[in-house]
This record gives structure tokens, C-alpha cells and sequence, in this order.
């Protein structure tokens, strides 16, 4: 893509976002739902003869090149998307679906992997799905965010955009992001045509529910991915979901935000294979029924003041007397995970009450309305502590989780800029505050 068409991109992205063109977008869940919004495309199923498990983790399965959309309307821009092989939550082979978009900027010796934040229950919103045409409600999101990806293009990254929620949209349940997001990475550069090769350098790059596959890849990588591990540098990342189970009690009762609570256990226990139903009241069944297939577009306000007891049946009013909860929500703990050994850029939001959210939990405090500061603060001191020396964080008190994105993101692909670039990663070891304890959750005592 020469700098006139990666312009272009930018262009129909405003265009799109301003013309009465795609009236679809903006249908209701019932809507959707009944003009197949879930339906299945062939692209997105293994149907090989051989086994899944017989392939190796980022094994190109099917390959396809199509024009780049936004909200349906198509770019000049061309992408390759990639089935492949990776690994699920709970350590099964499944396969997943990548996007490689190529700026003719470049040379394929940089790339981002751009992880998208489009925090859905329904894989139909997912990224792959919104680039190849398809257009959703719940899609908006992954449509927006060229806007932030165009300008990566225009100073030569190749672009790698994984769905990094699986192909069964595994909301919240962070090792699965990670493992998706590795094997997108190897994926990439196995495949002919993507430009990308073994010695491509990747920087990380997510914000918000792209955060929670950033630093799961960035800590999953030595060990899962440890040749992938080799051509990162470095990680930015900003509005992160650390331990899921302070956050759930972080928006208990918010004006806005407590939507997410439902969204997030039923991702997680779809994940893990948990029948969470026959913990909840028939309140709490109507509303996991209703974001079942539900995204973040669905369940931001629709429920305000709503609390965890409103939903649970009394003896399970904490969520803690769930031992299969308990159980998840440690696996999901970040603060459990190995420590990344390659740079860090965390960004922090935590002005949460401009978002309606005025919980502050004891041991929990404040955060940007949906994700918990002190959590964040916890983890990156815990990475400094454990060996990660090169550890940035800023927190952003008077932004909110909407507010800080578009503050941290240039600040994001400069500090990207710099690490391409060869340069010294900054510090803030020995300088950020004292964050909450990480430790995992322990089950309630119930009479």
C-alpha cells in the first residue's frame, strides 16, 4: 500500500462513520439474530481430513485475500486472512482466524499485532469478520478501531489482527486471548504471501479488552511461544483486566459498567466449561440469556444499579461460595501468570466516577470505571520485582476508561516507535505506588 491508499483507509473510515450507508449497523440484537448475524461462514471451520491435533500450534489451515471494509463498504486496502491452529482455555487444539493487512511502506521487518478490544459473546462481531464485510451491532467496535490502526500502516508496520476470543467468543478468559494471539503471530509468518517471516520483529498493542490478549501473550510467550518470544519488542497496554474477580465486585452496582459482570462470567465459564445457570435466580437467568450471544455495545447502561445478589439465588449471594468460580477466576488471574521478559508500556485510567462507577471495595479502591488501578499497579510492580526491569506505567487520575484510550494511544506507538527503533526501554521500577494484593481468590465460607 503506497501512502495515498494507506490514506485512503483513513479517509473511509471517517466516510463510513458519517454516511447513512450500512443502516444494518445499527440494528437490535433481535435483528441481527434474525438475519443470521450468527451464521456460520465455511472459512472460520477445520474441515480437514487429518486430525486438529495433528497440526502444530500456528499451522496455516486455510488462507484467503480480500479487500479491506469498513462498516461493509470496501477499501482498496487488501488483507490476508489465516485459519489456524492454536489452543483453547483449557489446553485442547482449536482453530482461529487472523487478519495480516501489509503496508507497502514497509519491508516485513516490522509488524503490530494489533489486539482488537471488540468484547463480545458473539464471534460474528469479531474482527476478522468485520474487515471481510460482515456488519454487526457488536462489530462497530472492530470497524472503529482502523482508525487506529491506520496510522501503524502509514509508518510501515505490517499489521497482524487476531480475533482474540477464539471462534466461540471466550469473553474475559485472558490464557485463551494469550495462546490466540501467539499462534496469530506464528500463523503470520508461516503463510506465504503475508510478507512476515521468522525474523520480523512484533511490538504488542491493545487497549482495554485488546490489553487482556496483550499482556497474556507478552507473559505466555516465553514458554509457550518462546520463538515468537524472541521477535517481540515489547508490549504496550492500557485499561487491563488483571484478577476479574476485583473487578466483578469493582462494578457491582454501577451506572454503567455492571453489564460487563455477566458479560465476563459467562465468557469465562464458557471457556472452562462451567454451567453457571444453576448458581442464579430466574432474574439472573433472563439476563445471562439476554448477553448470552450479547456484546459490550449491548451491555454498557442496560442494567444500571444491578448487583451480583440481584442475579444469584441467596446461597450463592457471594460468588466466592461457587467452588467452579473460584476456581476459573484464578486461572484468569494475571497475577498468576509468568512474568514477560520483553519491555512494558501500562497505561492506567482511574477516574471511574466520570463512568458512573463510585465502588471502592476494601482491598479493590478505584480504578477508570471498569478496571481496577490497583490491581494494575500490583502487577507491574510484581514484573519489576520478578525480573522485568524495563516496566513503564503512567496512571491517568483524572481520565476515565473511555477518556485515557485515545491519551495513551499515541503516547503507545511512540514508546513502540522507540523499541523498533533499538532504543533503551524507560523504567518505572522503584516508582510506582503500592498496588492491591494479587493473590488468588479463596472459596467462601458458607453454613
Amino acid at each position: 500500500m503506497n501512502r495515498s491508499t494507506a490514506g485512503l483507509l483513513a479517509v473511509a473510515v471517517v466516510t463510513a462513520l458519517t454516511v447513512g450507508a450500512a443502516p444494518t449497523a445499527w440494528a437490535t440484537p433481535a435483528a441481527a439474530e434474525q438475519t443470521g448475524s450468527r451464521a456460520s461462514d465455511p472459512f472460520y471451520r477445520y474441515d480437514g481430513s487429518e486430525p486438529l491435533s495433528s497440526y502444530a500450534p500456528g499451522d496455516v489451515l486455510k488462507k484467503r485475500t480480500l479487500d479491506y471494509h469498513i462498516l461493509g463498504i470496501p477499501t482498496p486496502v487488501k488483507a490476508v486472512q489465516l485459519l489456524y491452529r492454536t489452543t483453547d482455555a483449557q489446553g485442547r487444539p482449536s482453530a482461529n482466524v487472523t487478519t495480516v493487512v501489509r503496508s507497502h511502506l514497509g519491508d516485513g521487518s516490522k509488524a503490530v499485532s494489533y489486539q482488537s478490544f471488540y468484547d463480545s459473546l458473539d464471534p460474528e462481531d469479531g474482527p476478522s469478520r468485520a474487515i471481510a464485510g460482515k456488519v454487526t451491532l457488536g462489530g462497530i467496535i472492530a470497524n472503529v478501531e482502523s482508525i487506529v490502526m491506520a496510522p501503524l500502516l502509514l509508518k510501515g508496520y505490517d499489521l497482524v489482527i487476531p480475533d482474540t476470543e477464539g471462534q466461540t467468543a471466550e469473553f474475559a478468559a485472558g490464557p485463551a486471548y494469550g495462546t490466540n494471539t501467539l499462534d496469530s503471530i506464528r500463523a503470520s509468518t508461516r503463510a506465504g504471501g503475508t510478507g512476515l517471516h521468522g525474523g520480523t520483529r512484533f511490538g504488542l498493542l491493545g487497549y482495554s479488552g485488546g490489553a487482556i490478549a496483550t499482556n497474556w501473550a507478552a507473559a505466555l510467550a516465553p514458554a509457550y511461544a518462546p520463538e515468537v518470544n524472541k521477535q517481540l519488542v515489547g508490549f504496550a497496554e492500557a485499561g487491563l483486566l488483571v484478577a476479574p474477580a476485583h473487578n466483578l465486585k469493582y462494578v457491582d452496582g454501577s451506572l454503567v459498567w455492571n453489564g460487563v459482570m455477566p458479560m465476563a462470567v459467562i465468557g469465562v465459564s464458557r471457556a472452562y466449561g462451567i454451567d453457571i445457570k444453576r448458581y442464579l435466580n430466574p432474574k439472573g437467568v433472563a439476563v445471562f440469556d439476554e448477553l448470552e450471544h450479547g456484546s459490550i455495545v449491548d451491555a454498557l447502561g442496560r442494567y444500571p444499579g444491578m448487583t451480583w445478589k440481584d442475579l444469584a439465588k441467596p446461597e450463592y449471594k457471594d460468588p466466592n461460595s461457587i467452588p467452579a468460580f473460584v476456581d476459573a477466576v484464578n486461572k484468569v488471574n494475571l497475577g498468576e501468570a509468568a512474568t514477560p521478559t520483553v519491555p512494558g508500556f501500562i497505561g492506567q485510567g482511574n477516574a471511574g466516577v466520570l463512568e458512573g462507577t463510585f465502588n471502592r471495595p476494601p482491598g479493590i479502591g478505584t480504578g477508570d470505571g471498569v478496571m481496577v488501578a490497583g490491581d494494575v499497579r500490583a502487577l507491574a510492580n510484581q514484573y519489576c520485582a520478578t525480573g522485568n526491569k524495563s516496566v513503564k506505567y503512567e496512571q491517568y487520575n483524572l481520565l476515565s476508561h473511555f477518556g485515557a484510550m485515545p491519551y495513551w494511544t499515541p503516547r503507545a506507538m511512540s514508546w513502540l516507535d522507540d523499541r523498533f527503533a533499538g532504543k533503551a526501554a524507560p523504567t518505572s521500577c522503584g516508582r510506582i505506588p503500592a498496588g492491591n494484593s494479587l493473590a488468588p481468590e479463596k472459596p467462601a465460607v458458607t453454613n
